[in-house]
């Protein structure tokens, strides 16, 4: 029994702090964890960063409703449920993620929550548990599933770590370079055969 792990942004749909900062012209907004690999000090300034801006949830969700998600991304999914589980496990936040979970058949989804006052204000945010990717792989284990992950960033190195295969998938250079443990590839179409050949089943593209 195999079970398929993906990180979301970066991977199958646009990085959403960077979409934002692009539309606010506020370049601090551009770090993600493909920068900073702590995401607890990434979450902390991207906080501070919209209450010295005077922006809140609202804001964020009129960008998100212009996404759409990677070209070739949602035939990539249909590909992958056809041959095993799926589960998204990602760092972004259900308060972002429903418009672009609807454009990709609302696959399962792991993430975390935000804490906003009654003007729409991002307040705080709430991690489902410390190191949720990696954690989700291990909970996976105990279920005896075979685990294949794929990710791009330094915040899904212990997932792919975790997994009985990993994957690094559109990553920067920087994260390939200081993970040479793990096949790097560019395409969706590379992806699937990365899969296949980690899969223990005899599949086909």
């Amino acid at each position: 029994m195999e079970i398929a792990c993906l990180d979301l942004e970066g991977v199958l749909v646009p990085e959403i702090w960077i979409k934002f900062a692009e539309k606010t012209g506020i370049e601090e907004l551009k770090a993600t964890t493909r920068d900073i690999p702590d995401y607890d000090v990434l979450m902390k300034q991207r906080l501070d960063i919209l209450a010295k801006h005077g922006l809140g949830l609202n804001e964020i969700q009129e960008v998100i409703a212009t996404l759409a998600p990677l070209e070739g991304a949602r035939e990539f999914i249909d590909w992958l449920r056809e041959r095993f589980q799926v589960v998204i496990l990602s760092d972004t936040f259900y308060e972002f993620s429903q418009p672009l979970m609807a454009q990709l058949g609302f696959p399962t989804l792991l993430c975390h929550r935000l804490e906003t006052d009654e003007s729409g204000k991002v307040v705080n945010y709430h991690l489902r548990q410390k190191d949720p990717k990696r954690q989700s792989v291990i909970a996976f284990h105990s279920l005896y599933y075979r685990v294949i992950a794929a990710g791009d960033s330094y915040n899904d190195t212990t997932m792919l770590a975790e997994a009985d295969a990993g994957i690094l998938f559109h990553s920067p250079q920087n994260v390939i370079d200081e993970f040479p443990q793990f096949p790097a590839v560019q395409t969706f179409e590379d992806l699937k055969k990365e899969f296949i050949k980690a899969s223990n089943r005899d599949l086909a593209l």
